[in-house]
């Protein structure tokens, strides 16, 4: 049975969680900042720890895993790859589809809505290619 819990948290806290969509700690111009499309290199760091925090508690403490059968070590590749892709992944920092002026843009330190949405379908590529196809493991023992 395919395990598509971590994938679809990841996708969709990775929509919530992007800097400048609903909310970037810290802003550019004030500790927190709503709806700005913008970012930066701090903002991605906080951005990426609140993510790690939030996904590592979702998948490995609580186990919301649709399928778990009797695992007494902890599953971590599910938690490193979807960090990984998250810092790669967030518009403006690497890169960014659609840029502001061309195609495509190289750290611009921007974002957009239409950029968010490309960036979490290439997201959802990846990470079901990782945790399903591939079928990344790292385990480490429970106890």
């Amino acid at each position: 049975m395919l395990d598509w819990a971590p994938i679809l948290m990841g996708w969709l806290l990775f929509i919530l969680l992007s800097p400048g969509l609903l909310f970037q700690i810290p802003g550019n111009s004030r500790h927190v900042e709503f709806g700005s499309f913008t970012t930066n290199g701090k903002a991605i760091l906080v951005h990426t720890l609140i993510f790690f925090g939030i996904f590592t508690i979702l998948i490995l403490a609580v186990g919301v895993q649709i399928h778990r059968a009797g695992a007494k070590m902890a599953d971590w590749g599910p938690v490193v790859i979807a960090v990984m892709l998250f810092v790669l992944l967030t518009p403006g920092l690497l890169f960014q589809i659609p840029g502001h002026g061309r195609l495509v843009e190289f750290g611009n330190m921007e974002t957009s809505g239409a950029s968010i949405l490309v960036h979490a379908v290439i997201y959802f590529g990846l990470i079901t290619i990782f945790l399903i196809a591939i079928g990344v493991h790292i385990y480490t023992d429970a106890d």
